[in-house]
């Protein structure tokens, strides 16, 4: 698998889970995921933020809360920007929230906190020295962002105005964030995955996915509109089996859905993320992926 170097604006490049308590966070992921932590503050810092490694490659990072947050634990998505500033300026201008303005992050980079205007919260990711995931796609490691909204043709305006990003239909009821060029940019990087791609039967337009877009019932319990990870895994349901003995919840039992077996779990102080194992011969399956991913 190759390693990532940077990413291209309007692609989700980074996630990290703010937690009460980082330090039982850090039992719990690095028993499941085999995750290598390291504490990237000073010693003297207020807070934690642990960054997680497989192989020497960032994968993402365990956070204490901001001051001031309310006491519960959550998964963060970011997204790659050119300018944290620029972009936040069309997020106002898009009918979206700047939560928190742009910020520089000691010399990793500057980033802003915004929600849209559903109200799913996701983070802008100015790079300097942090570069973003440098692996994916591989067990333990991001494998996709899901937007769970109540309103798609809203969600079309506003992320389509902040990032360019378009849906693509997946049949089944599942859809898509493409960002139009990214697969270009990918088969630049790994020369031969777009021709590997469309050999495996992958959907046209499939090498441009950023994101996956989870519709949200009305009547749905949980939460409102969110964005939700997704981790690679090897086995969803010896994850499932994991999570407990670690402390946490299993809210979706592992199942098939096309192209993947997944769980839907909660870790021991709340945050709530999606483990899922690529199957192949699981591509033409009814689409179940899109409950799952608004349940996360």
């Amino acid at each position: 698998m190759l390693e990532r170097d940077g990413y291209i604006p309007g692609v989700p490049c980074w996630v990290d889970t703010s937690q009460p308590d980082p330090e039982a966070a850090v039992a719990f992921y690095s028993g499941l995921f085999g995750w290598q932590l390291e504490d990237a503050m000073p010693p003297d810092a207020p807070g934690h933020y642990f960054a997680a490694r497989l192989r020497g490659g960032d994968v993402a990072a365990i956070a204490s809360l901001p001051e001031g947050a309310p006491e519960r634990a959550t998964w963060n998505t970011y997204v790659w920007v050119e300018s944290a500033d620029e972009t936040a300026a069309k997020v106002r201008d898009a009918g979206g929230r700047v939560l928190t303005d742009p910020f520089d992050v000691m010399e990793a980079g500057r980033m802003a906190v915004c929600m849209d205007p559903e109200g799913a919260v996701f983070c802008l990711w100015q790079a300097n020295r942090h570069k973003g995931a440098q692996i994916v796609n591989e067990p333990g490691s991001l494998n996709f962002n899901t937007l769970g909204t109540g309103d798609v043709e809203a969600a079309k305006a506003f992320y389509g105005s902040v990032f360019g990003w378009e849906t693509l239909d997946l049949g089944g009821g599942a859809r898509m964030w493409r960002l139009p060029g990214y697969g270009e940019f990918l088969e630049q990087r790994d020369p031969g995955l777009l021709e590997r791609m469309a050999g495996s039967g992958a959907p046209e337009g499939f090498a441009d996915v950023v994101a996956a877009l989870g519709p949200i019932a009305d009547d749905q319990p949980g939460p409102g509109a969110h964005w939700s990870v997704t981790f690679a895994v090897d086995d969803a349901d010896a994850t499932a089996e994991r999570a407990v003995e670690l402390g946490g919840r299993v809210d979706v039992a592992p199942f098939d859905a096309p192209w993947v077996r997944m769980t839907v779990i909660t870790d021991p102080q709340g945050a709530t993320f999606t483990a899922s194992k690529f199957v192949p011969e699981n591509r033409d399956l009814a689409g179940q992926t899109e409950s799952a991913a608004s349940a996360a």
